[in-house]
């Protein structure tokens, strides 16, 4: 069965209130969650980017659920650091955490002044990072010279369960490519069509392993606030690669999303003031095999959807 949960946006989100928000969104009946991790946000309108690591320490500490977190080692982390932060909080939480490996946006990753490398060159760097992740998990001590470079690393506190290692996916190739490593796979909302080909590419590719989809959506007691809120928070985000992977500021972001249009939002976030069509809308994502669905409200404000959701949408889809 499906479990539903709760995505916490830590660029929309300061981290004191994304904890009380987590804690309620436990409460409201949400099982899992999960977290991004920037270091700028995508709109000078979000406004917010708290250290992820710190805070699912402390979110792990104060709830009972699961967590996972996106993130990209190779440039701004060195993958050996994020091996030892996934092994901490292992050890600490055991059987309640996961990480999805990606290749980074240069919007995070250009802060360390280095060049920020072609699409082929990041997918080869996350594989070699992935590949030294994995081995220091399992305890070996680790060189490697290549487009990341370790020195005889070994880590000292081993978690038992070893985390699992997710692949993010948003496109037909990634989802195929990331199965040769991952422990399963997480992707966004697109049509339904296209998620279903994304699930049987990752799974006729071999991959095994949980299924993940994180879900953009805007709600609010009305049509026109849900789609204030989607267009105010999230219109710098409807844009694809290259655009999405390659600006480097938010003054960027918000300048090439100033004519974006409400419909245009609506290609990537689930708009509705209806809370049965955003019911029947998650059920149909749960049809195509998805394991596990993370909600990620795109207002800046969280508790009045965590309360909606927790008490009209979520009981009736654990029910179905």
């Amino acid at each position: 069965m499906t479990r539903y949960g709760f995505h916490a946006s830590h660029e929309q989100v300061a981290p004191r209130q994304l904890l009380d928000d987590v804690r309620r969104a436990e409460q409201a009946g949400f099982e899992v969650a999960m977290c991004s991790d920037h270091f700028s946000p995508w709109s000078r309108r979000q406004g917010h980017s708290g250290f992820a690591w710190s805070w699912l320490g402390a979110a792990l500490a104060t709830t009972n659920l699961t967590f996972g977190c996106v993130n990209a080692p190779g440039q701004r982390y060195h993958p050996a650091v994020i091996a030892q932060a996934v092994a901490t909080l292992g050890s600490m939480f055991p059987g309640r955490f996961w990480v999805a490996l990606g290749s980074g946006e240069a919007s995070n990753e250009h802060i360390t002044g280095d060049g920020w490398p072609r699409k082929e060159v990041r997918t080869r760097r996350l594989e070699e990072c992935v590949d030294v992740i994995r081995r220091l998990l399992d305890g070996e001590e680790v060189s490697h010279d290549g487009l990341v470079t370790v020195d005889r690393a070994r880590l000292w506190e081993l978690p038992d369960p070893v985390p699992g290692l997710l692949g993010p996916a948003v496109s037909l190739a990634s989802a195929a490519r990331v199965a040769a490593w991952s422990d399963g796979m997480v992707t966004v909302n697109q049509a339904p069509e296209r998620l279903r080909q994304m699930v049987e590419a990752h799974r006729g590719a071999g991959g095994e392993g949980p299924i993940a989809l994180q879900v953009h959506l805007s709600w609010a007691p009305t049509e026109a606030e849900a789609e204030q809120l989607a267009h105010e928070q999230w219109r710098s985000n409807v844009f694809g690669e290259p655009v999405a992977w390659d600006l480097e500021t938010v003054d960027a972001f918000d300048l090439v999303s100033e004519d974006v249009t409400v419909d245009q939002v609506r290609t990537v976030v689930d708009v509705s003031s209806d809370l049965a069509w955003h019911r029947d809308r998650l059920a149909a994502y749960a049809a195509l095999g998805f394991d596990e669905i993370y909600l990620h409200h795109v207002g800046p404000s969280q508790e009045r959807f965590i309360d909606a959701f927790g008490e009209h949408v979520l009981p009736e889809l654990k029910e179905g």
